[in-house]
């Protein structure tokens, strides 16, 4: 019940998803990191209602969208971990620093901890902090749909960024057993 829109016309490769509850049509966008149009085009075609935005950290390549998509659709933003304020205040200078379009620092609706739940429909995800690639990560895990959506906790071999001045990025696998 996810669709990625996966976009390299930025300096980041961008790895949005879209989570849909089947039973509603009730959408959440998950990290916008930009590229708006493309994420619109995507809602549309699924024909879908977006809910809200929610973010797993405070990377410009998965927030940097959150504020304008936000106010484009009237949706609230939940996430990530309040320990991610000094990324989002940062998002101006970090779009100077890696050649990405003017970013605007916010302030979700919602900061979300560890245990908090989170909805898509009728659809409940479980919120983990899983600190690491961040310090205020969090995924985002539901049980029974098996579904556990990671955000940069778990990269590719090609994507080695890891904050070494935080938890180990095994610490995930525990987050997603607790």
């Amino acid at each position: 019940w996810s669709s990625d829109v996966c976009s390299s016309d930025l300096p980041f490769e961008q790895n949005c998803s879209i989570l849909i509850c089947e039973e509603t049509s009730k959408a959440a966008i998950v990290d916008p990191g930009g590229d708006l149009s493309r994420i619109l085009d995507a809602l549309s075609k699924a024909e879908v209602t977006p809910e809200k935005i929610l973010l797993t950290h405070g990377h410009i390549d998965h927030c940097a969208g959150a504020p304008a998509l936000s106010k484009e659709l009237n949706v609230p933003i939940e996430g990530p971990h309040e320990a991610e304020r000094f990324w989002l205040e940062q998002l101006p200078m970090q779009s100077q620093r890696f050649g990405f379009p003017e970013a605007q620092a916010f302030e979700p609706n919602r900061w979300l901890v560890d245990g908090d739940q989170v909805t898509v429909g009728n659809v409940k995800l479980d919120v983990k902090h899983c600190p690491g690639h961040t310090p205020g990560h969090v995924v985002f895990y539901s049980a029974d749909d098996g579904l556990a959506v990671v955000g940069d906790v778990l990269l590719d071999r090609k994507s080695t960024r890891l904050n070494s001045s935080h938890r180990c990025i095994s610490y995930a696998v525990f987050c997603l057993k607790k």
